[in-house]
């Protein structure tokens, strides 16, 4: 007996996966060297704890895998976890659980193995590091080109137009230029015209003197001079008056303005950058905007694509969000379900990128499972998930193959059938997006397979 039991100490102790094994009374029984190595504790000091003072897990007290599978009799494989290691550091694991029994099949215990996932998270940071540009995230191309943009744009003083719908990140873009210019170390300040009555604006805009009018007690700096050495980002410039627009062409020619109540002008060091998700060329000839003014700010124009144009971007920036929230909420979500990521995927975003956080934002708060599921999303798309669904049934395929075929199918015809470039917009191999279309029963012409 006693040999068998060095025999098994000896084959856990070579395995690089940590294993622990625990009583009926939760007390450790076992405790491998991998043990050791990742949570930072020896085996003496683990042998005859209880596994939560040990391993002081996120999952410990409320929703233990162990207790799980020992209470049901269902095995766990690969869940996500965080431990607190010796140091005090969080370490991220995948855990698997099953039962031990003895010779009659009685209950006398659990064994959970756990890998060491570090490496693994600091890939994954890395390759979203070079996804990512001071917090805008996408792999999309249209995106990257834009980037690089930026970079050509942000070393001088030029005023940028930042055109896009709603949502799309234009103050991402204003604050990523202003990270990357000498003004970098000065403040960066936002005003939002179309958010403001036009009869303030142009006190928040330029600021006051006391006594300008009668609730003017003292002086006040407006944004212009409170970004003075840095970036003033002016978002909705499209909704400004004509009488605003006359001072702001001032501003941008000849780099002067006058608080209200002053005669006097005074000097403006500010980088300006603006944006709008209105055509402004259209109101141009609609007289509701200044000619001047618009090819003055028209300088550098970058153009930002909506969501439904990247879609290659949604599950990227879906597992982004529910890692965001589960930080602030404590949970962990390990992501989307396969459902739920298709019905995203088929929904078109009016709201763009902001949508997208909202709605991971509501299912971070419902969902209560390790993945998102179609049943913790808004109910409009809820409710569009399952007309789709019932349409889909009348035709006697699952809803899940049939939204992911005319997925494949709509990218494949925007690329042209082209399967590299289509598997470059799907973030996936070619050779995956073979497997998925031979599945399917998706055909293409042979002469558009480059």
């Amino acid at each position: 007996m006693d040999q068998r039991k060095n025999h098994t100490e000896i084959i856990l102790n070579s395995i690089a996966d940590g294993v622990f094994t625990v009583d009926s009374q939760w007390r450790i029984t076992s405790f491998n060297k991998a043990a050791e190595k990742i949570t930072g504790i020896k085996a003496k000091e683990a042998l005859g704890r209880h596994c939560w003072d040990v391993f002081r897990a996120n999952i410990c007290e409320s929703n233990c895998s162990l207790r799980q599978t020992m209470q049901t009799g269902q095995q766990i494989v690969n869940r996500a976890v965080f431990i607190v290691n010796s140091k005090g550091e969080r370490v991220p694991l995948s855990i698997s659980t099953a039962i031990l029994r003895d010779e009659r099949g009685r209950v006398i215990g659990g064994v959970e193995t756990f890998r060491d996932l570090t490496m693994v998270e600091e890939l994954r940071k890395e390759l979203e590091a070079r996804r990512s540009f001071f917090d805008i995230i996408s792999k999309n191309t249209e995106m990257h080109r834009l980037f690089w943009m930026l970079e050509q744009v942000a070393e001088r003083d030029t005023t940028v137009l930042l055109q896009g719908e709603s949502g799309t990140g234009k103050e991402l873009f204003a604050k990523a230029i202003h990270s990357l210019s000498p003004r970098k170390d000065a403040p960066f300040v936002t005003i939002n015209c179309g958010a403001i009555p036009d009869t303030l604006l142009e006190s928040e805009l330029f600021g006051y003197k006391a006594g300008a009018f009668t609730d003017a007690k003292r002086d006040k700096p407006g944004k212009v001079a409170v970004a003075n050495g840095g970036t003033l980002f002016l978002d909705e410039i499209g909704d400004i008056s004509p009488a605003l627009q006359v001072k702001l062409l001032r501003l941008l020619q000849e780099k002067t303005f006058e608080p209200l109540g002053q005669t006097r002008s005074k000097k403006a060091d500010v980088r300006i950058v603006v944006a709008t998700n209105r055509d402004l060329e259209l109101l141009v000839g609609q007289g509701k905007f200044r000619a001047d003014l618009y090819y003055r700010i028209n300088v550098v124009k970058l153009v930002l694509p909506p969501l439904r144009e990247r879609k290659e971007d949604i599950p990227l920036l879906g597992q982004h969000f529910v890692r965001k929230f589960n930080s602030l909420t404590g949970k962990n979500i390990r992501g989307l379900s396969p459902e739920a990521l298709a019905t995203l995927m088929t929904h078109d975003f009016p709201g763009n990128v902001r949508e997208l956080e909202n709605i991971i934002e509501y299912a971070s708060i419902i969902c209560k499972e390790q993945f998102i599921g179609v049943e913790h999303l808004p109910d409009y798309l809820q409710h569009a998930h399952n007309l789709g669904s019932s349409v889909i049934q009348g035709r006697g395929v699952s809803s899940l193959e049939s939204l992911e075929k005319a997925f494949i199918i709509e990218a494949l015809r925007r690329h042209k059938y082209r399967r590299k470039a289509t598997a470059a917009y799907l973030g996936v191999h070619p050779t995956t997006l073979w497997r998925k279309m031979k599945k399917l029963g998706i055909q293409t012409p042979k002469s558009s397979w480059a």
